[in-house]
């Protein structure tokens, strides 16, 4: 019961958000990441390691989401185009939406590791606000913007040195 606990702890917030890319409605998304993870309990699935997990429950929530897009219900209410239907089933959208989500879960987790006032200079950054519009968003001048910049860098770039990879691409598919 405490490993099902510590698992829905830890992927609840990431798995509704996977969904809400399928479902544009996050009561709905909760609403079947908690289906998923009931059924996982009361079939007492195990699982061999974290990415088995992992796996398992993005495929899942992925399914029963196009499962609820099909359904008679969505259908009279809500419109997609059999192109959109097909786009959302594809591998390619399933693995982007994944790895987007892993990896701003990753960055999230380092930044969370800055002092606070470096933790919000970056995240303003992320959002693409200038060194200008963060300096008057929190009350700075442009050079401390600058500065706080500089050391978040500085700390970041061994925490997040063996994701280079995911977050380059992340950033590339954002653009």
């Amino acid at each position: 019961m405490k490993e099902y606990k510590s698992l829905f702890n830890k992927l609840y917030t990431s798995l509704c958000l996977f969904a809400n890319n399928y479902l544009e409605n996050l009561e709905v998304s909760k609403d079947i990441v908690q289906d998923v993870f009931i059924k996982i309990w009361e079939d007492k699935i195990e699982f061999k390691n974290e990415n088995t997990i992992k796996s398992y429950l993005y495929t899942s929530v992925k399914n029963k989401s196009l499962d609820y897009l099909k359904s008679k219900r969505v259908k009279t209410t809500d419109h997609f185009s059999i192109d959109e239907m097909e786009q959302l089933e594809t591998e390619p959208f399933f693995l982007r939406e994944v790895v987007i989500l892993e990896t701003s879960k990753i960055i999230e987790e380092a930044i969370n590791t800055l002092p606070n006032r470096c933790a919000q200079v970056i995240r303003l950054s992320i959002k693409n606000y200038s060194n200008a519009e963060i300096a008057e968003e929190l009350n700075l001048s442009v050079n401390t913007v600058k500065a706080q910049k500089k050391i978040a860098y500085k700390r970041l770039k061994p925490l997040l040195k063996d994701y280079f990879i995911l977050i380059a691409f992340i950033f590339d598919a954002a653009n």
